[in-house]
């Protein structure tokens, strides 16, 4: 019967576009479209939470806890309607622009595209697939994140393998600050869309949030049945059906006219062509990457400019993971002779790019390459890590961020890669053996990032080759390691005393009693940014030692201090003028009062104090 409904609209509404006007045509169709969505007959609504997270890019808890993990956000909510900060919650790694600012980040990348807003993402899993009809997230602390919501057509839990995986974006939009930190609901007017769903992901963007955006559960909504505004919302008409006749096409659609002598003569294209070739490449370079390729096939002169290596220096395919594939990288390859820095970060994932496809590309254009970002790229196994090994010789920046499911054992390839600068390992299973090697063959590195990588055993061993290798060592992220003691810190900061970043974070076998942190503050000069979380231990003479020996100081994080008074922080404050964050959160001595007089005092500096109600 629907069918036969469906069928009957289209003959009226075809037969309409036919024999009446353009306007009379475009007005059924808005009726189709919205004048008879309140009268259509709708599924029961199902209400489900998120069975479990899937997938996610980073998280600010532990690979072995439930602290503050993106495995917290399955499940029905645990805070909600509470604001605050509870390890309950799902918490990102990082928050505001600060972050992007360090010595340690990376350099952006040109052709971004400007709605591209996403920083971090997390992919959770439903029992039922349905076609939403709301989407619903718990925000607990510091709201405001969120950027955007997709569906997949595929189903997570299904055994048999993806043919065709399609991404459809529910909502979306600019990255906001919510008025005040307090817990908050939020569910944006989604999209409908023409598939079952029950794999979402969630994108963020934490750059204008004040502290660590905490999320608590996702509600997914939906009918099981396929709404009947989806049949009306196929395409009834084509375009072509509301021209009453060819001689409604515009003229100027047409690049030729007929000349009078009836031959036809070339329009004028004003005098597009007699601009410099470089001023023609100018303009070309604030296009997207997508506009460049359709402009490209509109004639031979912006097609000779739009295939030009010069526009490929830099290529950063992120912004279209959801679109990326074998296919793609293959119609880009003989661009991209002289392509220097390129991200394929959150790309490939379910079969969306081989080792077939990787390594064609990587082998053909990875002779230039210098900058290589790859974070949450799934479909990286061992073999492609030896053909960035071997294809990639210049090679100086390599992110495998939370590329967890890489095997250990690929690691070792990165040794061959002699002049790495900056290294990215965060969440990956490397292992003691492959980290040491890395270090013994890739003297000049100076950015290493090491956060929450458990399966190394020996911290201090690290530290000791890091002191005796790269002693340029710039920025060093330590982040949860669990074994680093005093003696591993006191060779690295003798060995390499250049570091301006030390992210000693949640690192539990560090004692201030042995006199560690002392000897860190007189040994790095150059420190501008030091974490010291939840070490329980740091005291005001630490602190003061900070404030004599690092003037350049600029970020420090004592979050859950207790042996430190707002009368050393006033005097660091005092010696560091360029101090710019300042987190003193579950600093049991230091009140809400001090923070408030202290901000008064030194307004420059976003003193940070997190609370739980």
């Amino acid at each position: 019967m629907l069918t036969l409904l469906s069928m009957f609209y289209y003959i009226c509404l075809r037969r309409r576009s036919r024999s009446g006007t353009r306007g009379e045509a475009l007005t059924s169709r808005r009726a189709v479209e919205s004048g008879q969505r309140a009268v259509l007959p709708v599924s029961v609504e199902v209400e489900q939470y998120a069975k479990e997270v899937l997938d996610f890019s980073s998280h600010y808890g532990s690979e072995n806890s439930m602290s503050y993990t993106m495995w917290n956000l399955a499940g029905i909510p645990n805070v909600y309607p509470s604001s605050g900060d509870f390890t309950q919650t799902a918490v990102f790694r990082a928050y505001g622009k600060w972050w992007e600012q360090c010595a340690s980040a990376p350099l952006a990348f040109r052709r971004t595209p400007d709605g591209f807003h996403s920083q971090d993402y997390i992919e959770l899993g439903f029992e039922e697939p349905v076609y939403p009809t709301a989407v619903e997230v718990f925000e607990t602390y510091y709201p405001g994140a969120i950027v955007q919501i997709l569906a997949c057509s595929h189903n997570p839990f299904s055994q048999n393998p993806p043919t065709d995986v399609r991404w459809e974006v529910l909502w979306s939009g600019e990255p906001t600050k919510a008025l005040t930190p307090q817990a908050r609901q939020f569910s944006p007017k989604i999209k409908h869309i023409n598939f079952p769903t029950n794999l979402l992901r969630l994108e963020v963007n934490c750059s204008l949030l004040d502290y660590y955006t905490e999320l608590d559960a996702v509600i997914l909504r939906g009918v099981k049945e396929r709404p009947m505004l989806a049949l009306y919302k196929m395409p009834l008409i084509d375009i072509s059906d509301l021209s009453d006749s060819e001689d409604e096409m515009s003229d100027v659609s047409c690049p030729f006219k007929p000349g009078g002598d009836g031959k036809q003569q070339r329009t004028a294209n004003g005098y597009f062509d007699k601009l410099p070739y470089e001023l023609i490449q100018l303009i070309l370079s604030h296009l997207t990457l997508p506009d460049l390729c359709r402009l490209a096939q509109t004639c031979k002169l912006l097609h000779q400019h739009c295939c030009d290596p010069l526009q490929y220096t830099q290529l950063s395919l992120q912004p279209y993971w959801a679109r990326l594939s074998d296919a793609s990288l293959g119609h880009l390859q003989s661009r991209c002779t002289l392509l220097q820095r390129l991200n394929l970060s959150w790309t490939g994932s379910r079969g969306a790019l081989t080792l077939t496809g990787f390594s064609s590309f990587m082998k053909a254009r990875g002779l230039s390459l210098v900058c290589l970002e790859l974070s949450c790229c799934h479909f990286l196994n061992e073999p492609c890590l030896e053909v960035i090994a071997q294809a990639c010789p210049k090679l100086q920046e390599l992110n495998l961020s939370s590329c967890d499911r890489l095997h250990p054992q690929a690691f070792t390839h990165i040794s061959k890669l002699s002049h790495l600068r900056r290294l990215v390992l965060y969440r990956t299973k490397v292992e003691q053996t492959a980290i040491l090697s890395i270090l013994t063959f890739c003297p000049e590195i100076r950015h290493l990032n090491l956060g929450s990588c458990v399966r190394i055993e020996d911290y201090d061993v690290v530290a000791s080759m890091l002191a005796t290798r790269c002693r340029s060592l710039c920025s060093l992220d330590l982040w949860r390691c669990r074994n680093l003691t005093d003696r591993g810190l006191a060779e690295l900061v003798t060995g390499c005393r250049m570091l301006e970043e030390l992210d000693l974070g949640w690192c539990p076998t560090l004692q201030s009693s042995t006199g560690c942190f002392q000897q860190l503050a007189r040994s790095l000069p150059r420190l501008r940014k030091l974490f010291l979380t939840a070490n329980r231990t740091i005291c005001d003479s630490d602190i003061e030692e900070l404030a004599t020996c690092c003037p350049a100081l600029q970020h420090l994080d004592i979050l859950g201090t207790r042996l430190v008074s707002d009368a050393s922080l006033k005097k660091l404050l005092q010696s560091c003028p360029q101090l710019v964050l300042l987190d003193v959160s579950f600093c049991s001595q230091v009140d809400t009062r001090a923070v408030q007089e202290l901000s008064s005092l030194f307004p420059s500096v976003a003193i940070k104090k997190s609370f739980t109600q």
